[in-house]
């Protein structure tokens, strides 16, 4: 399959799935998104599946799952003085949330990218062993 030997394509279809499964959560979550969130979600979806190839395959769960918060913040705060602040599209604003910076980001959206992120570790684990033919995921949660 071209896929297994084309690394531009594997980025280009980790982009999109990334993309359009952060613009559906925001979807569920409060009805609508923005091409922003989807742009943010790609790149998110490709970081995240990166954390394997820093570390090696056997980084525990929840290590990754901080580290994925994290890459999920630094990304939406780096989105948010994109879009909201340089841009002026007000996209979200956090400002009446608790220990937030600029309104960009927040604490209690870092909890929550924590506890969804195995979502994301899973899914890119998988098709990375199915579409691209890399090693079945196995995983360790501590």
């Amino acid at each position: 399959m071209l896929l297994r030997y084309n690394k531009l394509l594997q980025y280009i279809l980790m982009f999109l799935i990334g993309g359009f499964v952060y613009g559906g959560i925001e979807v569920m979550s409060r009805g609508y998104s923005h091409i922003s969130m989807m742009i943010a979600g790609g790149i998110c979806f490709i970081l995240i599946g990166s954390i394997n190839k820093v570390y090696s395959r056997e980084i525990p769960m929840i290590k990754q799952m901080a580290i994925s918060a994290l890459i999920i913040t630094l990304v939406e705060f780096v989105t948010g003085l994109i879009v909201n602040v340089w841009l002026g599209l007000n996209v979200w604003d956090y400002s009446d949330l608790w220990l937030n910076i600029m309104g960009q980001i927040c604490i209690l959206y870092t909890i929550i990218w924590f506890f969804l992120s195995p979502i994301a570790i899973i899914m890119d684990d998988y098709l990375r062993y199915y579409i691209m033919g890399e090693e079945k995921p196995h995983y360790k949660i501590f």
